[in-house]
């Protein structure tokens, strides 16, 4: 049954689906998906196109919006909104620590996570759509990893798409996880230098953190074990727009003077707790590298190999001699999964999908040639999180895609942008621009 109810502005009506865990089996087992209809108030009774919001991940639930914000807003000027919780996130049915041990042991959870990629979710999208639109297609707007599915969409199901807009996630059609990583590491340190460069305070604040933290053992209120490894990931911060001056007010009141002497503040800790925690995206950390998986070859914690031949991200060694201490960005590690005890009990999971050698290419290069649906992406100049080299050598390669490339915005541009994104690109796909 489906519920509709306002806020200023929009109206919005929950609605559920159920669809095969494996669409290769459509009499077989099921999930459930969640998924949130929004239409601007005063265009509630118009027949209007649809847009389905693809977010950012893997393993993000869709924005939770409060009114008419930003690209959502111009959305609604002329579209009905579908913003789905993909497969495993939000109100659909849960993949977490939780839930995965109804599945059974380790190898069973890594078999039914191995469904939660890409294809998967274009799957999804296709088996709600008539039900949706009646069967007319619809416009898709993919974040970042939501961009990665709108590629898989052209490649796997056009048909159902009216216009492709992608912002931050054009994904290299053939490289392996360790291509990815390889590019990312110098990416990651331009970012580093760059927030430093800004404040330069922050070199000193990060290395007496990072020295107190490889000589002290610190476990947060909620249980996470603060390692100056887990530290340095907190760098994922430098791909968004805001995320280099959130990251120097974290630093700047990390220490409090105690009767035992200079600890890491209360304060400190709960932020870099609320930072750190996969408890509320568990999937983001399990199926994260299994993205870039092409083929037989496993992916095998690539972010953490290819970490071991950037020697400048070592710590220790940072700290040994004068230099700054370099932070990480958007990899995954196994570590992870001895700090954080959202993750603790998926270990073993994580190790056969680190593994496994069935992986199944998301995207088809010939379809992609001969594409015929109006497609628009935005690239951000030298994107922390996707490589810019691979993007534009994606772009080329999907035929009528035209694409934006700008310095102005970070990773989340979408969001940070105002309507001005969303504009750019529906103008574009329109040959308006």
């Amino acid at each position: 049954m489906s519920v509709s109810y306002r806020q200023p502005g929009v109206v919005l009506t929950d609605r559920r689906f159920t669809v095969p865990l494996d669409h290769a089996d459509p009499t077989g087992e099921t999930i459930e998906l969640y998924a949130r209809e929004a239409v601007a108030s005063d265009k509630a009774d118009q027949d209007l196109p649809w847009l389905v919001y693809l977010q950012g991940g893997p393993g993000g639930k869709a924005d939770r919006f409060v009114g008419r914000p930003g690209w959502f807003g111009r959305a609604l000027q002329e579209y009905r909104v579908l913003l789905l919780d993909q497969r495993g996130t939000g109100a659909s049915t849960p993949a977490s620590r939780q839930t995965l041990p109804l599945r059974g042991g380790p190898a069973e959870q890594a078999d039914y996570l191995a469904h939660f990629r890409a294809d998967a979710i274009v799957r999804d999208c296709e088996a709600i759509r008539p039900q949706v639109t009646g069967g007319a297609p619809w416009t898709v707007l993919g974040q970042s990893f939501g961009g990665f599915c709108t590629v898989a969409y052209l490649s796997l199901a056009p048909e159902g798409l009216s216009a492709a807009l992608i912002t931050g996630g054009l994904p290299s059609l053939d490289a392996h996880a360790d291509d990815v990583y390889r590019a990312a590491y110098p990416r990651i340190e331009r970012k580093v230098v760059a927030h430093y460069a800004r404040y330069p305070q922050d070199v000193e604040r990060a290395r007496r953190i990072a020295d107190h933290l490889l000589t002290h053992d610190v476990v947060l209120p909620n249980g996470y074990r603060l390692t100056v490894e887990a530290f340095q990931s907190l760098g994922i911060m430098l791909g968004s727009g805001e995320g280099s001056h959130r990251l120097h007010f974290l630093l700047e009141d990390a220490f409090v003077r105690t009767p035992g002497g200079h600890e890491l503040s209360d304060a400190f800790q709960e932020q870099a707790q609320g930072l750190l925690s996969y408890a509320g995206r568990p999937l983001y950390a399990l199926v994260h590298e299994a993205i870039y998986g092409q083929d037989a070859r496993p992916t095998a914690w690539s972010a953490e190999r290819v970490r071991a031949e950037f020697p400048r991200f070592d710590a220790a060694k940072a700290l040994a001699g004068d230099e700054p201490l370099l932070f990480t960005g958007e990899t995954i590690h196994p570590w992870m999964f001895d700090c954080d005890p959202a993750l603790r009990p998926l270990r073993e999971t994580a190790e056969l999908l680190a593994a496994r050698t069935d992986w199944t290419p998301q995207y088809d290069p010939a379809r992609l040639a001969a594409n015929e649906v109006p497609a628009a992406a935005v690239v951000y100049h030298d994107d922390m999180y996707v490589d810019t080299a691979h993007s534009l050598t994606t772009a080329r390669a999907i035929r009528g895609l035209r694409t934006w490339v700008t310095d102005e915005f970070e990773h989340d541009g979408v969001r940070a942008g105002g309507p001005r994104v969303l504009d750019r690109l529906l103008a574009l796909a329109r040959d308006e621009a």
